[in-house]
């Protein structure tokens, strides 16, 4: 699958094993539609926590307003909250990150950085992920 959108807050790397760390971000998705016999576009906004297992250093580069394409496979969590009502969450298990547009600063050197962390994270096998 394949998703698009902007950073919601900046990527934070979390330790899951002794020897394995998940990068976790969020991004939010935009989409527009125009209902029958309306001329005004309705706007829907979709939060996606994701995380990639791949390698942490791309965390630097993931910051709040990044515009990212994503391709992965998407999960969702469905929980009882403590309100005790049925609520649900969508995860994207993220197995390649593209950079489409950097938040501020030096964006050609940044995109060659990234570039040079992807290729090398390229021989991992993304599905081997520890759940």
């Amino acid at each position: 699958m394949e998703i698009i959108g902007r950073l919601t807050r900046d990527a934070v790397v979390a330790k899951a094993t002794a020897e394995r760390q998940v990068v976790n971000f969020s991004i939010a998705v935009n989409d527009s539609y125009r209902p029958k016999n309306s001329t005004e576009p309705v706007k829907i906004t979709t939060y996606i926590d994701c995380s990639y297992w791949i390698s942490t250093g791309v965390a630097q580069y993931l910051k709040k307003g990044t515009a990212v394409e994503l391709y992965g496979r998407i999960g969702m969590n469905v929980y009882i909250g403590s309100d005790a009502l049925a609520h649900g969450s969508l995860t994207f298990h993220t197995s390649n990150i593209k950079i489409i547009a950097f938040v501020g600063g030096d964006s050609q050197k940044a995109g060659n950085a990234a570039s040079a962390i992807f290729q090398k994270s390229e021989d991992k096998d993304p599905y081997d992920l520890p759940f």
